[in-house]
């Protein structure tokens, strides 16, 4: 049959012959990105990690299976990590401290476009709430409590609910159920002050706690350093600002987002009215008991504030625990990382936040920083220099003897500094950033972004915090040089922490947490590489940790246990 050429006839094959190429087009790019995907070794090796959890990680240790994870595993047979009390052994799985394990699951799913991992941290999530949720809307799990696996009992030290920069992953948890997720914050701020006029609150929280006025309260504010009978720390109170706002974010709450900003302030309220440093903590715990006028001093805080016991008679009313800064990670790293980002997340809402957090940090930088030799100094939040000073009593700071020194910037401050120059474009800000790198061995980051930089290309950094640091910078410059540096210091993760597909500071440790920070990290490098950082959940760094008694070690930490145990 002849089929007339016409006009028509060329229009409709032209078509056809252009819909075939951008098919085949698509076909290949789809062909390209899924074998760059394959061949990532950033993202093989989280896969991998995962993999291994979703087969050893998982709880199978009773007759009826949970979705939840073991908190650890032995690196060596991948058996799961275990505490000893009182000849029990239990296997930890604390949700509170799995919460960068549900990023990297779901982070891992978007990247890969497999949905198993998403689903298993949704599930243990799900599980968590059906299962570990008081009926006052707090959960078993924290610095105190967790779920024995061997046996399905909720262990450890049974009333105190716990938080401390543990920060979860929010988003994930109101996703997979929102009116337990808000419960669960309402009950956590109930639960944790103690007065609301004046904000006094703690660290512990009652498991017993009936819900009272909340936002209803009346807040007074109160003058700095009150005395009260809560300890005021700034890892308590920043996890109690994160959820408040979180909630808010999540309900249009406002009174949530009133009294998360009030708990914000009264740190503000309290720094030194000179310097503008601190503060640990704005309040003063009551003095019940009186110390003894020599020898060595109590450490509990029924004595009262136990800086002041402990120096004051050399160095006055500055002699605070909430005016001694000797460790800058708390204040300027933790606590200001999520303010930063939640101050983003709220935009004008978040004004505020925004300000207080780059005015501190940039106090920290003029009176607490040194750098020419990237060290934080031990001071007083009036800028007086501890370094080499010596304890002169024993006390909760020391013992007699005991000298202060100054120490290397934790890497959280790089990310920090890197995080609120990025919001602020403040040059002082960048002005620490630039030292902080030189400090580290990473070479010149730049006068500016961008601009005159000469970074280090042998860098043996293997540090997470770093390439959270350079993915800010990144965001903010066509510059590929800060991207090729987070990829080396990938590599050397890549090289250095992995043994038996697990993630450890070295190849000597014992132990794995599930809750490791380097997959995290790898994988929003891998998003940043792809183009789309919004692919993987942020890391607000957050950690979760365990506290009580344990055989042989007396009263202590996971980390001492299990995280820092070398073969």
């Amino acid at each position: 049959m002849n089929i007339p050429l016409t006009r028509g006839f060329f229009l409709s094959l032209f078509v056809l012959i252009g819909s075939l190429l951008a098919l085949h087009q698509k076909e290949s790019a789809f062909k390209k990105t899924s074998s760059y995907r394959h061949q990532s070794d950033r993202l093989q090796a989280v896969q991998t990690f995962a993999d291994l959890l979703l087969e050893h990680g998982r709880d199978t240790y009773r007759d009826q299976h949970t979705p939840l994870f073991v908190d650890g595993l032995r690196v060596a047979d991948l058996t799961a990590a275990t505490w000893v009390h009182e000849g029990n052994t239990w296997i930890p799985s604390n949700l509170a401290n799995q919460q960068n394990l549900l990023r990297t699951l779901v982070g891992l799913s978007n990247l890969t476009g497999d949905d198993k991992y998403k689903l298993a941290a949704g599930s243990a999530l799900s599980y968590g709430f059906e299962n570990l949720q008081h009926p006052n809307g707090l959960l078993y799990w924290g610095g105190h409590r967790f779920l024995d696996l061997a046996s399905g009992e909720h262990v450890g030290e049974g009333y105190r609910h716990e938080f401390k920069f543990t920060l979860p992953y929010y988003e994930l948890m109101h996703e997979v159920n929102p009116i337990a997720t808000e419960r669960f914050i309402r009950a956590f701020w109930n639960a944790h002050v103690m007065d609301w006029s004046n904000l006094d609150m703690n660290r512990h929280g009652d498991y017993e706690d009936t819900m009272g006025d909340l936002w209803n309260n009346k807040f007074i504010k109160g003058t700095p350093f009150f005395e009260g009978d809560g300890l005021t720390f700034i890892n308590a109170g920043t996890d109690l600002i994160y959820a408040g706002l979180m909630l808010y974010d999540f309900t249009g709450e406002q009174g949530a987002y009133d009294w998360s900003m009030r708990l914000a302030g009264q740190y503000v309220q309290a720094r030194h009215p000179k310097t503008g440093l601190g503060v640990y903590q704005y309040s003063k715990p009551i003095r019940r008991d009186t110390p003894p006028a020599t020898g060595p001093l109590p450490t509990t805080s029924n004595y009262g504030d136990r800086a002041e016991n402990q120096f004051a008679a050399e160095f006055g009313d500055v002699a605070l625990e909430g005016y001694m800064l000797r460790n800058p990670g708390a204040i300027y790293g933790n606590n200001a990382i999520i303010q930063l980002q939640m101050a983003e997340k709220l935009g004008n809402k978040g004004t505020d936040l925004l300000e207080w957090t780059i005015s501190g940090m940039k106090a920290w930088a003029k009176y607490g920083y040194d750098p020419k030799k990237n060290l934080a100094k031990p001071i007083w939040a009036d800028g007086t220099d501890l370094t080499d000073y010596a304890i002169k009593r024993d006390g909760y700071f020391g013992k007699d003897g005991t000298v202060f020194s100054s120490a290397t910037v934790p890497t959280l401050l790089f990310w920090s500094y890197a995080l609120a120059y990025r919001l602020s474009g403040d040059a002082e800000l960048w002005a620490a950033f630039r030292q902080m790198a030189i400090g580290y061995g990473l070479g010149d980051v730049g006068e500016s972004p961008g601009q005159g930089m000469e970074l280090a290309h042998d860098a043996s950094f293997s540090d997470p915090m770093v390439i959270f640091a350079l993915l800010e910078v990144s965001q903010i410059t066509d510059h590929q040089g800060y991207l090729d540096l987070a990829v080396l210091i990938g590599d050397n993760i890549l090289k250095q922490r992995i043994h038996n597909g697990l993630f450890v500071p070295s190849k000597s440790h014992s132990f794995a947490s599930v809750n490791a920070i380097e997959p995290l990290a790898l994988l929003s490098l891998e998003a940043m590489v792809q183009g789309d950082l919004t692919l993987v959940p942020k890391y607000n760094g957050g950690s979760g940790y365990f506290h009580g008694p344990h055989d042989g070690f007396g009263r202590t930490t996971d980390r001492v246990v299990l995280w820092d145990a070398k073969e």
